[in-house]
């Protein structure tokens, strides 16, 4: 038997398609590689500027701007504070986790094939579609949060004529090559990550002082009566599920190693970079809003734009045109998040079907190998789902949210196995040498987001139990899990798949190694394109 049939065989045993293999053809930015490929034939055309601006634009979506006003009336200052920074924490152990795996075989089903191939083949049955699902809602989700930020404007706007333009918008964008997506996410994520450092600076002057009272307001806020912990334990779990929706997506740059030049090279950089941007991004926007804004501002857990903490930061300085400002900003956020999430979800299904988890026609691409039938199936799945917002665009919003938070935490959770395993298997085949990028908090900071995750699951939809029992709000948090473990019990059962030993991991399919990293630069000009490229020029 030669080492192709072996590979081959060893291939199909696991869910997957039929290896391929040719010199130069899989990997195609690092001539005269040969390696066996299963699900590598997506075009590598997005740049190194685009994958570093995703990475972090990608993340900033309607969950931050939107979410954070509820979720601070909900749990005050401190809960949003410490929940982002835990929630922020478990996202840069996962990358570094995810980084390891998807600089090593980087695929367009990322850490859903990394489930399959090095835990259970029904783990990545259920986890891929249910991302896939996370993915449908988000973009439906966006387009829902359209409708609530026109109404700041007015009211005599048709519900549903914006949501069909943008959705018209990136559809195409995604349709048409995956440039003009990465173009289009590039230059939307541009303006989200533009308007945050404004918000920063802003939200440091009207601290200090540069505000309409022209008073120092430090920390006052957070001794208020109730404050810091609003809500007690239940203000405080509730607020886990708003973090988990904001922070999704960061996991899903990932998915874009399938067309990403030199992916060897490039998403160990991403991950390494996505620490300060999370701290930058995130954690210093949310101690600003604690700030600034008290938790008992009137009518502030209110979904219109009117009463968001970054509108008011905003207001505060004295800009009288900062609610039309942050209401465009906000929209563009909406749209590229719809937009990322509707490229995520198309590359999911594709992989479904290349893993064997779907039918064949969802794997055929376009002479650009995009794959349009998962394109125009994701999208139209996700225009139906946004249909549904004549019951009340607000309230669908935050079940949505609820949904898409829970889900995010199941990936979580699931690279964080999938890590372990990997990592177990890539010891005992003695390949360690060959990895372009290590987890350096292995094996404890994977143990500790798979154990924190389980908790945050189970306990974030307190509220939903108290002061009365809510089954509408009940439904939302917690409907993800039955299903999730549904699919995996069903197809464990009719497939009888198994836990993959570390022996028995496939670590040879569409792998790029140390060696395949194509050769860098030097001199002034290749420091100076770095950092260029740090800063997603």
């Amino acid at each position: 038997m030669t080492a192709a049939t072996a590979d081959s065989e060893k291939n199909q045993a696991i869910g997957e398609g039929p290896i391929e293999l040719g010199l130069g053809s899989s990997h195609g930015d690092v001539p005269g590689v040969l390696h066996p490929t299963a699900g590598d034939h997506l075009r590598r055309s997005l740049s190194a500027r685009q994958v570093q601006m995703i990475a972090i634009g990608g993340t900033i979506g309607t969950g931050l701007f939107l979410g954070t006003g509820k979720a601070l009336a909900t749990g005050g200052p401190a809960s949003l504070l410490i929940c982002y920074a835990i929630v922020g924490a478990m996202v840069f152990v996962t990358m570094l986790s995810l980084g390891e795996m998807a600089a090593y075989v980087p695929v367009a089903g990322s850490f859903c094939t990394f489930a399959a191939r090095y835990v259970d083949d029904a783990l990545g049955f259920a986890l891929t579609w249910n991302y896939w699902f996370n993915d449908v809602v988000s973009t439906a989700a966006d387009l829902v949060a359209l409708q609530l930020l026109m109404q700041y404007w007015t009211y005599d706007f048709p519900w549903y004529a914006l949501g069909l333009i943008v959705w018209a918008l990136v559809v195409l964008a995604n349709v048409v090559h995956v440039r003009a997506y990465g173009e289009l996410e590039y230059w939307l994520c541009l303006l989200k990550v533009a308007t945050i450092v404004v918000f920063i600076i802003v939200g440091v002057a009207v601290n200090c002082g540069g505000n309409t009272a022209h008073e120092y307001i430090g920390s006052k806020y957070w001794y208020l009566p109730g404050a810091p912990f609003a809500g007690g334990i239940g203000g405080f779990a509730s607020v886990f599920v708003t973090a988990s929706f904001a922070y999704g997506g960061t996991e899903s740059i990932a998915i874009t190693a399938g067309e990403t030049r030199n992916p060897a090279l490039q998403l160990p950089r991403v991950v390494s970079n996505v620490f300060f941007r999370i701290l930058i991004f995130y954690i210093l926007s949310i101690l600003l809003i604690g700030l600034n804004v008290p938790y008992n501002y009137p009518d502030l857990d209110s979904k219109t734009m009117q009463t968001s903490p970054f509108t008011l930061a905003f207001e505060m300085a004295g800009t009288k045109v900062a609610g039309s400002f942050m209401n465009t900003v906000v929209m563009t956020s909406a749209i590229s998040a719809a937009n990322h999430a509707l490229f995520a979800g198309t590359r999911l299904l594709y992989t479904l079907s290349v893993n064997n988890h779907a039918p064949k026609v969802f794997g055929q691409l376009t002479r650009y190998q995009i794959p349009l039938v998962s394109v125009i199936t994701t999208s139209v799945l996700s225009g139906l789902l946004f249909g549904s917002s004549f019951i009340g665009a607000g309230q669908l919003w935050t079940w949505l949210r609820n949904i898409v938070g829970v889900s995010n935490q199941l990936s979580w959770i699931s690279i964080g196995v999938a890590s372990l395993r990997f990592r177990a298997g890539v010891q005992a085949q003695g390949r360690e040498h060959l990895l372009p990028f290590r987890n350096w908090t292995h094996p404890y900071g994977p143990i500790v987001v798979v154990s924190l995750g389980v908790v945050i699951v189970l306990v974030q939809g307190w509220t939903c139990f108290s002061p009365i029992f809510s089954p509408v709000d009940f439904v939302s948090f917690y409907i993800e899990l039955p299903i999730f473990a549904l699919m995996f019990i069903a197809w464990k059962l009719v497939k009888r798949t198994k836990l993959v030993g570390a022996l028995d991991m496939d670590l040879v399919t569409d792998v790029y190694t140390k060696d395949d990293m194509s050769p860098e630069e030097n001199g002034w000009k290749a420091r100076a394109r770095s950092a260029g490229t740090w800063l997603c020029f």
